[in-house]
């Protein structure tokens, strides 16, 4: 039974929203109060200073996320290097959503991993939220590694160790929350600051619970760190947080939208064939704001293939996370006959958009579709050309994205050589 002071809070925390309708995020939390009043009776009041003596290995590790570093990342980096004594950092710089969270809850901003790995190259280095190598940070030798922890599928370009590692992998929606549940299930003294920063990752990579990645596990660690926090509105909290991060998206560069949350998979076809495809998600409140930009982010999704030419096809979805609606923008013959193949439908805007009612999520959604479709025996189109004529490159069909880009951080050159066009970034 929860105590009275639980009781205090639950009750100070309905009345919030108790003359509109409650929200699922709510919901969430009033269904799973009493167990996560149960885990945090297992949260001390105070650190207590007793060591690891079943996790040595993580011991003074260095924590760290993925390249193209997000909420989660950064706050689970934050979380296992206070949880396991060791040092958080980040892999990339942070966006506009991780800053909110950091300044929000008072949390410091971890140092580059490429300078503390400087300063002490044999370090070990325990990955959180990933462990695909498209994913790590140059700077950190794969020797380094000995531990991960994440809540992603295996897939064909996870890290390779000499040695057995510590390894945390969860099917939850969040890393955070096994972070966070780990700190209760070990009695650990978990910081208001830290705790903040985990609740807040959880809603940002669950989408207020509402994801379909989204576990009961999830929930319940929200409604602990709701109480632990003394959160009067969490939906409010939510609401700030999607709020900053979807206002910064108007003031970044179209590069800084098709890169800032990239994700390279490698998918395997039949024989020896395969295929890596790099999936871009941009997450708004505001989706038609994002999508009336779409002539200036499909030249720097071409540029991606441009700039790596080992990736066979550049996918980018817009997520409208307050309909739980996406549209895929499509840049190129391969990627629309990529996308019909694994998700159906019909394209608009001209061939370069796809509507995926219903799908939110790159883990669950997005990538599932890609793979079955590949091992169904997808293959990318091929042009169209009679042995021994040439190809009639002024025959191809330029479209106005190619050919308009105001804001300059691709042009296309048409020379004598290249009557078609080459996509070329200007340096600035």
């Amino acid at each position: 039974m929860a105590s009275s002071a639980s009781k205090r809070t639950r009750e100070r925390h309905l009345v919030t929203y108790n003359d509109r309708e409650e929200t699922p995020l709510e919901h969430a939390v009033e269904e799973h109060w009493d167990e996560g009043t149960s885990l945090l009776r297992r949260l001390p009041s105070e650190a207590s200073g007793v060591g690891h003596a079943f996790f040595p290995v993580l011991e003074d590790c260095i924590f760290v996320g993925h390249l193209m570093t997000d909420l989660d990342s950064i706050a689970g980096a934050i979380g296992a290097a206070h949880l396991y004594d060791g040092t958080p950092a980040r892999a990339s710089e942070v966006n506009t959503e991780t800053t909110f969270a950091l300044e929000t809850w008072g949390a410091e901003l971890p140092g580059k991993v490429e300078d503390l790995l400087r300063e002490t190259p044999e370090r070990n280095v325990c990955l959180v939220d990933f462990q695909q190598q498209s994913q790590l940070n140059p700077a950190i030798p794969m020797a380094n590694i000995v531990g991960v922890i994440d809540h992603h599928a295996l897939q064909s370009n996870t890290i390779v160790t000499e040695k057995p590692i510590f390894v945390d992998i969860r099917p939850w929606g969040c890393m955070s929350s096994i972070i966070a549940h780990s700190f209760a299930v070990q009695r650990k003294f978990l910081p208001k600051n830290i705790a903040g920063m985990l609740l807040s990752a959880i809603l940002s990579d669950t989408l207020n619970l509402k994801s379909p990645t989204t576990t009961e596990w999830d929930e319940r660690i929200v409604a602990m760190l709701v109480q632990y926090l003394q959160v009067e509105d969490v939906n409010e909290l939510a609401a700030k947080q999607f709020r900053a991060k979807s206002q910064s998206l108007n003031l970044m560069t179209p590069y800084s939208l098709v890169n800032g949350d990239m994700k390279q998979f490698k998918f395997n076809g039949g024989g020896d064939k395969t295929y890596l495809v790099a999936y871009s998600v941009i997450e708004t409140t505001d989706a038609e704001a994002s999508l009336s930009r779409a002539a200036d982010i499909l030249p720097e999704m071409r540029a991606v293939k441009v700039a790596e030419p080992s990736i066979n096809a550049v996918l980018l979805a817009v997520v409208d996370i307050v309909n739980l609606h996406s549209t895929l923008l499509i840049c190129g013959r391969v990627e629309a006959s990529l996308a019909l193949a694994a998700y159906g439908g019909e394209l608009t805007a001209d061939g370069s958009m796809l509507q995926l009612a219903g799908l939110v999520s790159r883990k669950k959604d997005f990538v599932p579709p890609l793979t079955k479709a590949v091992k169904e025996g997808w293959e990318p189109p091929q042009l169209s050309v009679e042995i021994g004529s040439a190809l009639d490159l002024n025959g191809l069909h330029r479209t106005k994205s190619m050919l308009d880009v105001p804001h300059g951080e691709v042009s296309v050159e048409y020379t004598d050589d290249v009557p078609s066009g080459l996509l070329v970034r200007r340096d600035d």
